[in-house]
């Protein structure tokens, strides 16, 4: 066969593979206008009503296909609704009391007393526990007579002034030894004060570890006292929720131990940095405790409420992708129109977006293949329930 020949037949064949691809294949019309073919090509290599895939159901209305040849496309819609989001936040989070301290003495020695037992109330500066304090007292009782004999020759060299006896000289020196001595009286003062441990504040006693008789060190826990009046809960935020976080922000609370009981505070602290790690930030919340039923170390689940932010949410079956990024098909007097959406949150049953879309907008759902902006559509469940049969069933 001539080669002229082999072109011409080579060509009928392709043409013939493209005009049933065009007559058959969903999308077709698209793929040849994104080629640069000319409308009118493009309208009768892949007329519009053609079915889509070969397929159609029962009537000649198969998913995506006329009605009728040259009628409007055959689509299903749903509803656009709103859906409030990051409008509340839970979390996990530690709790401590709003003070907590490890009472330790001030100096080492025996205890002589520990006058408190765990689970103790105590008040302020109330004497907790006593060292052995003799030596400290006699070394105040020494000082306490050596400054009483540097005030009694100071008061001696001042009347002796008077018959020019004694030198200003003498008088000055006697000044500063009275001023030495009351120095050192109160320096054996407050060695005898440091035998003594105080609550630093009132508060809960926690277990008592040590007993009379032991020795002790600066750094030996004698008590632990925690003012549990109030709790401080951290807890750590994913930090899409950092702008709308603020001190004195109300927070509500429930123990893990104690269900269905709500306890109510505010933020009172808000770190200054987010954890890379993680992604959240470290947020400090301080809870009543009115009955003193709440103990320092209980985790809480913590609840906080925003204003939010609203959203339209669509069906996931009508998102559509092109190269100008995610659209939907908006329903207005019949007929489609395409409506850019960027996705905010997707869910198995809804995908929140943001677009200019109002609330009960229709949105196509169904029959999506053939649509073009501004083509025809009839509506097949139009006033009927969302239960509606999927056109795909051939209903």
């Amino acid at each position: 066969m001539r080669l002229w020949k082999q072109i011409v037949v080579s060509l009928a064949v392709v043409g013939a593979g493209v005009l049933v691809w065009g007559r058959l294949a969903p999308g077709a019309g698209d793929t040849l206008k994104a080629a640069g073919l000319p409308d009118g090509l493009v309208a009768w290599v892949a007329p519009s009503g053609a079915a889509d895939g070969g397929k159609a159901g029962k009537g000649g209305q198969g998913n995506g296909q006329r009605g009728s040849f040259g009628g409007p496309t055959l689509v299903v819609t749903k509803p656009v609704q709103f859906t409030l989001v990051n409008d509340r936040l839970s979390a996990i989070g530690d709790g401590e009391a709003i003070r907590s301290v490890i009472v330790t003495p001030y100096s080492s020695g025996n205890l002589t007393e520990v006058l408190v037992k765990s689970g103790d109330r105590v008040k302020q500066s109330q004497l907790i526990a006593q060292l052995d304090d003799d030596e400290q007292k006699i070394a105040a009782d020494q000082a306490r007579l050596t400054r009483d004999r540097a005030a009694d020759k100071l008061k001696r060299y001042e009347n002796l002034h008077a018959a020019a006896a004694v030198t200003v000289v003498a008088i000055q020196d006697a000044r500063d030894e009275l001023k030495a001595a009351e120095l050192a009286l109160q320096k054996a003062e407050l060695d005898l004060s440091r035998r003594a441990i105080n609550a630093p504040y009132a508060g809960i006693v926690g277990i008592i570890s040590v007993n009379p008789g032991d020795y002790v060190t600066t750094s030996s826990e004698i008590a632990r006292v925690d003012d549990r009046t109030e709790i401080l809960v951290d807890f750590w935020v994913p930090e899409r929720f950092v702008p709308k976080i603020r001190v004195g922000g109300p927070v509500s609370a429930t123990a893990i131990a104690r269900p269905g009981e709500v306890f109510t505070g505010a933020v009172q602290a808000v770190d200054n940095r987010i954890d890379q790690a993680s992604r959240t930030l470290r947020v400090r919340a301080r809870i009543d405790n009115p009955d003193d039923v709440l103990r320092a170390g209980m985790s809480f689940s913590v609840t906080m409420h925003f204003q939010g932010d609203r959203y339209p949410s669509v069906d996931p079956l009508a998102l559509q992708w092109s190269a100008d990024g995610s659209y939907v098909w908006r329903i207005v007097d019949d007929k489609a129109e395409k409506v850019p959406v960027k996705l905010i949150q997707r869910n198995p049953d809804k995908v929140l977006v943001d677009a200019e879309l109002a609330e009960n907008d229709a949105v196509a759902t169904e029959g999506l293949q053939r649509l073009r902006d501004g083509s025809e559509v009839k509506i097949l469940n139009a006033g009927k329930e969302a239960q509606q049969p999927s056109i795909a069933e051939g209903t």
